[in-house]
């Protein structure tokens, strides 16, 4: 395979899994909140969930296995497993190193959730809060396309979408944040009727 196209394939596979990523990570907590409309089911955002999940991880695999094997870097897969390991980008890849290990152990666990309870997979699943925003400062310390507009602009969306829904989620007090939507709207025309 030739060096450069192993180099847009990691640049590519890395883009698409921060997309991924932050949508998995937004039906997450739509999925945790329980919306749902005629036209969206719940189980739509489960099932939607679970498959983009698995996704991330297919382009995750292709984004790590490309960047090993791309002669400019001569990462090995020392660097790709032990964080803060390689002479490249050492901070950087580190950190890359621990969102996709922080992914792992989320995924393993899914698999596993059946033996393992839903408490300890809940406890296990919260890692994704942290992987998500490691996964984001890896690409923004060692992307080569960072500071493009495009790259720009998909980062900044995926950003805002992921804190969109925390913080829909940090201050729905139902678990519905339609139906806390639709009760804080007739609180406020009903106070407007009784003046």
């Amino acid at each position: 395979m030739p060096d450069t196209l192993l180099w847009y394939t990691t640049r590519g596979a890395g883009a698409v899994t921060l997309i991924l990523l932050s949508s998995v990570v937004v039906l997450g907590i739509l999925s945790a909140l329980r919306v749902q409309t005629a036209r969206w089911p719940r189980f739509l955002t489960t099932g939607l969930h679970r498959n983009l999940a698995l996704m991330t991880l297919v382009f995750l695999a292709l984004h790590i296995v490309t960047a090993v094997v791309d002669p400019f870097t001569h990462l090995g897969w020392a660097a790709a497993l032990i964080p803060f390991s390689s002479y490249y980008r050492t901070l950087w890849l580190g950190l890359g190193v621990i969102s996709f290990e922080l992914l792992l152990a989320i995924a393993v666990t899914s698999l596993l959730r059946g033996y393992l309870g839903h408490n300890t997979w809940r406890a296990i699943h919260w890692l994704t809060y942290a992987a998500w925003p490691v996964g984001v400062i890896h690409g923004l310390g060692t992307g080569t396309d960072t500071w493009s507009a495009w790259m720009l602009a998909i980062t900044a969306a995926c950003v805002a979408a992921v804190g969109v829904a925390i913080i829909l989620r940090l201050t729905t007090g139902s678990t519905d944040p339609l139906a806390s939507a639709r009760a804080t709207f007739r609180t406020a025309v009903d106070r407007r009727e009784v003046r």
